[in-house]
């Protein structure tokens, strides 16, 4: 199989590359560097997904991609989720219709449903809320709701929402967590 990894080099991508090449899948990864801790076998293509040309001749010969690529946050201009998060994926369907490739797995997010109330015991049938509090729920909704649309008989999506990705390597919430616990530390008497 030949997989397409978008956001290849950041947490999630990295773990699905390198997953993916220890089953013995040929990868190709599109990122914004050069990612050196990534498998010698993978193929990393620097660019933008903003750039629909780019992304179409990557994606020639691909059997399934991947799209984690994102501009995450609660702070920046309104303009960039906009472009990166619903631009950026509308160009990766585009480019699986243009180069027939049959499978789309995107990474969502649980904020796509969150509104003011509590998530707990919900399911996916959980509607979207009418308003969101900043712009990366609001552009990932819009995002997913056009992988969703896009599922028909030449092209199958999923999005998938995993809640607080962390493990080895996690570059985020540990060191956050061991940031925040140093100031409280006692010394013992």
């Amino acid at each position: 199989m030949h997989a397409l990894v978008t956001g290849g080099g950041g947490f999630l991508g990295s773990g699905i590359t390198k997953a993916l090449t220890q089953k013995g899948d040929n990868v190709t990864v599109i990122g914004r560097r050069k990612y050196n801790h990534l498998p010698p076998s993978v193929k990393i293509l620097q660019g933008d997904i903003r750039d629909y040309e780019f992304i179409k001749s990557c994606s020639k010969n691909v059997d399934v991609v991947f799209h984690t690529a994102a501009f995450p946050g609660i702070w920046g201009p309104k303009q960039e989720f906009f472009s990166i998060n619903v631009k950026g994926t509308e160009n990766i369907i585009n480019a699986c219709r243009y180069n027939l490739i049959p499978k789309l797995v995107f990474t969502s997010s649980p904020s796509v449903v969150f509104g003011l109330s509590s998530l707990e015991g919900v399911n996916e049938s959980v509607p979207y809320p009418e308003e969101y509090l900043c712009e990366y729920p609001s552009t990932k909704a819009q995002a997913e709701k056009l992988v969703l649309q896009a599922n028909d008989p030449t092209l199958c999506t999923i999005a998938i929402r995993p809640h607080l990705i962390w493990g080895p390597g996690d570059p985020h919430l540990v060191l956050s967590l061991i940031h925040i616990s140093e100031p409280t530390r006692r010394t013992p008497i």
